[in-house]
């Protein structure tokens, strides 16, 4: 095809500001069937992970940044210098998950309206100017305001991801790629460390550590914004590094997801797949996953670096010790991606392992006493809340796996981060400073939620199960067979499958923008 012709496909921006509920439709490239080897599958793969993943990785890694130097804040001076009281630095730590829950039904629509590069492009931009102005702020008031508008902007940021993650990627390789991405949490971690402990070292008679700490990492944010532009592609149908041939390719290699769209960005807000959301039971077990786990990783974020200088070090060694934590977080992720790849359909088993060392962690700094003779079990414990951020990757990878249509997609992702910010808000309000160091009543709360955790983890899994034989009924009052091969879930581009799949009409019904119920064909995925 001729890139004239590839050309037609480009998103029509002006077209898209209509809130109209059109039939579904598939464009001339969806439709057109070509023949794909695993040699052009691996070629393919290669180019996307070059070209979008570092982009996904970097700005996750600054927002993550971002977020994490709040603690380092604490320990280098600013509740002193904001002359914050009582349970003022909780407010402080929660108001930007407050900001992000009420923008989250905002970002869902943005993120189908809006073009991907001009959309990512303005959030960097507007959390990394709130950064900068952090350190002009000497009172409590100030630091609510300018960490709510922290909050507004980074809100879009992982439902953003998620959805293009979904768009560029088949089923089988979205768990890695998530890690990839949100793995950078143990990078930030361990960067944000070093790089506290390096410029609390600057002696300055006009600024002072903490304010030093948030105006670098805030104009490294800024300085990111042209890089992101220049780089990103909005979808397939317009991606610059890709040939007219490739993207051809693009659209066969993803047909398999069935998750409803190939494009980025080229949809209507479809009203009647956001009354399914809220009608799947599912939605609201992967919004209970999110609201727990991300009130353990809130309690990690603000208030690690307090709970190990609640064992006795100092500031620096405080801020060190910080490193160990984020390289463990990191393998974690990766650790946890790989085997969910490795077990196919395995993301809700691999995530009740990784809970048993979660629960092991919470407990052994609830029970052991601050003394210096239980220093190591205590770190221990603590490295232990690293398997927090592994439950996060597998949530989202399974979110993905299981939701279809790009309106319901994008809602779904705005609901798990407005659940993972509604955790991010419940959990610093757990842990007063009146019960430093050891903060046993939040610990012990925090152990109770994992627990429930657990337990809806379970029945997520029952419930992915009955789904899938409501699809296999479906499928055979229609006339197709009852059990299909799930190809997304294949590790390698299989070409005989998709040859056998071409034969028929199967496939056929992959770019309609259908959602998982909608679709007869669509496999849900343990």
């Amino acid at each position: 095809m001729a890139d004239g012709g590839v050309g037609v496909l480009a998103h029509k921006a002006s077209g898209d500001l209509e809130d109209i509920e059109d039939g579904p439709q598939v464009t001339e490239t969806e439709n057109q069937r070509v023949t794909l080897t695993e040699e052009d599958n691996r070629r393919i793969l290669r180019k996307t992970d070059l070209t979008i993943l570092p982009i996904l990785a970097w700005v996750y890694f600054l927002q993550i940044l971002d977020k994490t130097v709040l603690g380092y804040g604490a320990i280098f001076g600013l509740r002193e210098d904001a002359h914050l009281q009582g349970n003022q630095y909780s407010l402080i730590g929660s108001i930007a998950p407050i900001a992000q829950l009420a923008w989250q039904p905002f970002s869902s629509i943005l993120i189908i309206k809006v073009p991907h590069r001009i959309l990512m492009s303005v959030l960097v931009l507007g959390w990394g100017i709130a950064q900068c102005l952090t350190p002009l702020c000497k009172t409590f008031s100030a630091l609510l305001a300018v960490r709510f508008f922290l909050g507004l902007f980074e809100a879009g940021c992982l439902p953003l991801f998620s959805v293009i993650t979904a768009h560029w990627y088949r089923r089988s390789e979205q768990p890695v790629r998530v890690a990839g991405w949100y793995g950078t949490n143990g990078l930030a971690t361990i960067f944000a460390a070093a790089l506290s402990f390096g410029l609390a070292k600057i002696h300055s008679h006009v600024l002072a550590s903490w304010q030093i700490i948030f105006l670098f990492t805030g104009l490294m944010t800024i300085a990111t914004v042209p890089v992101i532009y220049w780089k990103l592609d909005n979808n397939v149908h317009s991606a610059r590094f890709l040939t007219a041939e490739e993207k051809l390719k693009v659209i066969e290699r993803l047909r398999a997801n069935n998750n409803g769209t190939s494009d980025g960005e080229a949809h209507k807000f479809k009203w009647a797949q956001v009354g399914e959301v809220f009608l799947d039971i599912k939605t609201y077990l992967f919004i209970a996953m999110s609201l727990a786990n991300n009130l353990g990783a809130q309690v990690v974020n603000t208030f690690g670096p307090l709970i190990l200088s609640g064992l006795g070090f100092d500031n620096h060694k405080t801020t060190l010790l910080n490193i160990p934590f984020g390289a463990v977080q990191y393998v974690v992720i990766l650790g946890v991606a790989w085997t969910s790849v490795k077990l196919r359909s395995g993301k809700g088993f691999a995530l009740l392992i990784i809970l048993l060392p979660i629960l092991a962690g919470i407990s052994m700094l609830y029970v052991l006493p601050r003394d210096k003779s239980h220093t190591a079990p205590l770190l221990v414990g603590y490295y232990f809340l690293a398997f927090i951020f592994g439950c996060n990757t597998l949530v989202v990878s399974w979110i993905l796996a299981n939701t279809a249509g790009s309106t319901k997609s994008s809602i779904m992702m705005s609901l798990f981060n407005a659940a993972s910010s509604a955790g991010n808000i419940i959990g610093p309000l757990l842990f007063d400073t009146a019960d430093a160091p050891a903060y046993t009543p939040g610990l012990k709360a925090t152990l109770g939620v994992y627990s429930m955790m657990a337990a809806v983890v379970l029945l997520q899994l029952g419930n992915l199960v009955l789904l899938n034989k409501m699809q296999e009924k479906k499928r055979v009052a229609n006339g197709k067979p009852a059990k299909l091969h799930d190809a997304s879930m294949d590790k390698k581009f299989n070409a005989a499958d998709a040859a056998q799949a071409q034969e028929g009409d199967m496939g056929s019904r992959a770019f309609l923008d259908l959602t998982d119920r909608q679709n007869d064909e669509f496999i849900y995925v343990y």
